[in-house]
């Protein structure tokens, strides 16, 4: 078995690999999707008679336009846009849209394939896609980041709706680009309608949007530690990132009693062995939020911290580590750093912070490893309780959209338990792309072949 599932896997990604050249962050996704689902593949002749895997792996359809636009200067300024939409398998594209330089398509594929199963995970009908363009709303007026909504919702507003592909914010993507995005949806199509996640209370979003993956990655890591009798209590705790998941990971954490010792943005992280408490994250959030301030800052302020330029926290020891800046942050040599350092938990809360080297090092050495597909799913996950609250024309309270997310990530955390292993050691990566899997694998079963 294990010889056919490793042969199966080799001609698999061969053939993927030849179809999507130079595409490194997707093959580096699906490498690690179909280690876990080969086998599963293999035992099951109508999951191989139908296709599954290659259909999965390739998008429904990608849209590549052009957006053109005015800077503040009256110069014209082009940027390329695009929508992955990956699945529509168990219910309407949804996923994020990322503004920044780096976007390509390849980022866009393996963001977009990830949140196939993210969604799947939730147990919300939401299928998998993903979009954005290489704008950078950094240095620009607020009036030029307008400009460039309105101008790219006047062409991607033919590609949505709230039955066929609801986006969402993502790395670059605010409430500001949100709100512009919706109002020229507005005004484009005649029509007031849930097309888009994300927006402002005033407007049709929900409670604890903002906070949902931060808030949610916690949820899971608590969910982690209590199937081995511990909780968060009092953990060491390295996150990375400064960003709305970090922040608000930090907040949840220092809430649940967690000793946060580090916050980081691309210029260096900050280490603070006292640990920081509702006044430090206030600052935090006024330094990243308001002022888009250098981590620096915060070391400046608080004079028994120390900041260190153009590194990453990983060698500080730890209880608990939790990734939420960005993808492939977390290498192979820092996975051994957290190892050594005796790590119990790794939490990721930004999509594939962890290279596939790094992960396999965490599995082997036992550590409680969530992956971004389950552990940052809570992003998501009311995104989708946004969805239903539009459909509905209600607004959930706080405290409702808070219990639910419990409970969606409770949930999620029992799914990897099953597929996954058991009391002793759960292997979560092997789990949650299992049981994302399976779900929208037997409705492609269903539907035949299309």
């Amino acid at each position: 078995m294990a010889d056919d599932k490793d042969k199966a896997l080799e001609h698999f990604m061969q053939g993927l690999k030849r179809r999507n050249p130079g595409q490194k962050e997707f093959h580096q996704a699906v490498q690690e999707f179909a280690e876990s689902v080969m086998p599963v593949v293999v035992a099951n002749p109508d999951y191989q008679h139908a296709q599954i895997l290659e259909r999965l792996t390739e998008p429904d359809r990608i849209i590549t336009f052009r957006v053109t636009w005015q800077d503040d200067e009256g110069n014209v300024r082009v940027n390329r846009a695009w929508r992955v939409q990956f699945s529509n398998a168990i219910g309407p594209y949804k996923g994020g849209l990322r503004f920044h330089s780096d976007v390509t398509l390849s980022v866009l594929k393996f963001l977009g394939f990830e949140q196939i199963f993210k969604n799947s995970l939730t147990g919300l009908p939401m299928g998998g896609a993903k979009g954005g363009a290489n704008f950078n709303p950094k240095g620009k007026s607020a009036d030029e980041v307008m400009r460039f909504c309105q101008a790219m919702m006047c062409e991607l507003h033919r590609h949505i709706g709230e039955d066929v592909d609801v986006p969402a914010g993502d790395i670059g993507v605010g409430a500001r680009e949100i709100s512009y995005l919706f109002g020229q949806y507005k005004r484009v199509a005649n029509r007031y309608a849930g097309v888009l996640t994300g927006k402002g209370l005033a407007y049709g979003g929900s409670p604890v949007r903002t906070e949902a993956t931060g808030y949610g990655c916690v949820y899971f890591c608590q969910n982690m530690l209590q199937h081995v009798d511990d909780s968060v209590e009092g953990k060491t705790t390295v996150v990375s990132g400064a960003g709305n998941v970090a922040l608000y990971a930090i907040e949840k954490l220092v809430a649940m009693g967690a000793n946060v010792v580090t916050a980081s943005d691309s210029s260096g992280f900050v280490y603070d062995a006292e640990g920081m408490d509702e006044d430090k994250l206030a600052y935090l959030k006024d330094l990243k939020e308001v002022r888009r301030g250098r981590m620096s800052e915060y070391a400046e302020r608080y004079k028994h911290a120390k900041y260190y330029e153009g590194k990453r926290p990983w060698g500080v020891e730890c209880d608990i580590a939790m990734p939420c800046a960005t993808q492939n942050e977390i290498g192979r040599d820092d996975a051994k750093a957290l190892i050594d350092n005796g790590v119990r938990v790794v939490c990721e809360g930004a999509n594939m912070p962890s290279e596939l080297a790094a992960a396999h090092a965490f599995v082997k050495a036992k550590v409680l490893f969530g992956p971004a597909k389950a552990a940052n799913a809570g992003g998501v996950a009311v995104s989708g309780l946004e969805q239903a609250q539009n459909a509905q024309r209600v607004t959930w309270s706080v405290e409702e959209v808070d219990h639910r997310l419990h409970g969606i990530m409770k949930d999620i955390h029992r799914r990897c338990v099953e597929e996954g292993g058991n009391h002793e050691y759960v292997n979560y990566a092997l789990g949650a792309n299992i049981a994302g899997f399976r779900k929208v694998a037997e409705a492609l079963l269903a539907y035949g072949a299309i």
